[in-house]
């Protein structure tokens, strides 16, 4: 029986020649520990890059700004067919066999929601046909096919859900997203100089991680492995450190005798571009119908709120700032006179130790008070605590929060 692996190599892992060449030797080292390996890759290069999929995305904007979904599904995965054309292309050079297929071939089934695409089921023949003859499957990430025969692309991270899929599919024994970090950083290292790479976390963070502001892996990946419990290993291209371990909470803890697990924090990371509103509803008589058509409003509208606190006589909320003019103007439009904040930024602390834990909350009001920090708002989950402050404050808030729950 086949063991497989599923490795999957960034934009910026296969841009050049010299960098492809790493990448091979990631995939032969995986066949010279018994795994079949099956790779997955994403557009070459970053914006600016002839073949990026940014600078495939301007080459029609520059057309028509407005070009549709469909056609635009077709000329994004272009990107991902020229990556693995090359990246088979190196493989033959180096004397091993190697095969391209496209997300089509590949067998990534999905819905018709054009650019934004979710994969229903995956088709694994033309995959397990190749790998009976020995053969290296190479696959574009970010790209599927409906059951009518049109070709969809997967939304931003789409080649992480690709890796995910696949793993899942061929019941892999891990799925590798290489990048070009060392794993999980408990922060930003840009922000905070002493971040570390994590050597393990659960599902559950690094979604949440993910959902609030790492980059690394998109966590609609995450979620995908974990409904069979496949392993993720965030790893780097350029290094042999072992990277970062996802898998369920059972093994994150295993062995751990303190019921509080050590670990309250995991990882300190932020969003930068939020603007807060607050509405008044000053007629007391009729809150209630105030705040269903100022919330019907924005729906319709398509505006996504977040940071929600509702009283009886306002509303507060966030919304992302590059929708923050529409919003308020419909708004306005619906009768109200909002105050808005803008520049502010969502600062959030995860950790699924912090279940239970007592204190977690009063330890971030103390050290952003020492620091001088307002709290615009805040809002918890079981996992998570979220802030919301002055984009101004945003780093010394995260390296304050960092040095106070990840460094000794």
């Amino acid at each position: 029986m086949m063991k497989f692996l599923i490795q999957k190599f960034g934009g910026s892992s296969v841009a050049t020649p010299e960098l492809r060449k790493q990448v091979v030797s990631r995939i032969i080292a995986a066949k010279e520990e018994g795994y079949m390996p099956v790779i997955v890759v994403s557009a070459m290069g970053r914006a600016g890059d002839p073949y990026a999929t940014d600078t495939l995305i301007g080459l029609a904007r520059q057309i028509f700004y407005d070009t549709c979904a469909r056609e635009m599904d077709l000329l994004m995965s272009c990107g991902e067919v020229i990556a693995g054309v090359i990246m088979a292309a190196t493989l033959q050079k180096e004397g091993y066999q190697a095969v391209f297929l496209t997300g089509a071939q590949a067998g990534i089934i999905t819905n018709d929601n054009f650019n934004e695409s979710r994969i229903i089921k995956v088709k694994t023949e033309a995959i397990l046909r190749s790998a009976r003859e020995d053969k290296i499957v190479v696959v574009a990430g970010f790209q599927g096919i409906t059951e009518e025969g049109e070709i969809t692309t997967l939304g931003r991270g789409g080649s992480d859900t690709t890796a995910a899929a696949l793993g899942v599919a061929l019941n892999a024994a891990y799925v590798d997203i290489y990048t070009d970090v060392e794993g999980i950083m408990t922060a930003d290292p840009r922000i905070v100089a002493e971040a570390f790479p994590l050597e393990r976390v659960t599902y559950d963070e690094i979604c949440q991680l993910a959902y609030e502001g790492a980059k690394v892996v998109h966590p609609r990946a995450v979620e995908i492995v974990m409904q069979k419990n496949i392993p993720l290993r965030v790893k780097s291209t350029f290094s042999d450190t072992p990277g970062t371990l996802v898998t369920s909470s059972q093994e994150v803890y295993r062995g751990t005798i303190d019921i509080t697990r050590d670990r309250t924090i995991t990882g300190i990371t932020q969003i930068p571009g939020i603007i807060q509103f607050k509405v008044n509803i000053e007629d007391g008589t009729q809150n209630l119908t105030l705040q269903r058509r100022l919330f019907k409003g924005l729906a319709l509208a398509g505006i996504s709120l977040d940071f929600i606190n509702v009283y009886p006589d306002r509303v507060v909320f966030t919304v992302r700032g590059e929708v923050g003019q529409k919003a308020a103007q419909i708004l306005e439009n619906a009768g109200f006179n909002p105050e808005i904040t803008s520049d502010c930024a969502k600062v959030a602390a995860v950790g699924g130790g912090m279940t239970e834990v007592p204190g977690v909350m009063a330890a971030i009001v103390e050290v952003l008070t020492k620091e001088d920090i307002q709290i615009l708002q805040s809002n918890d989950s079981y996992t998570t605590i979220w802030v919301l402050v002055k984009r101004e404050d945003m780093e010394k808030a995260v390296r304050a929060l960092h040095r106070r729950f990840l460094q000794s």
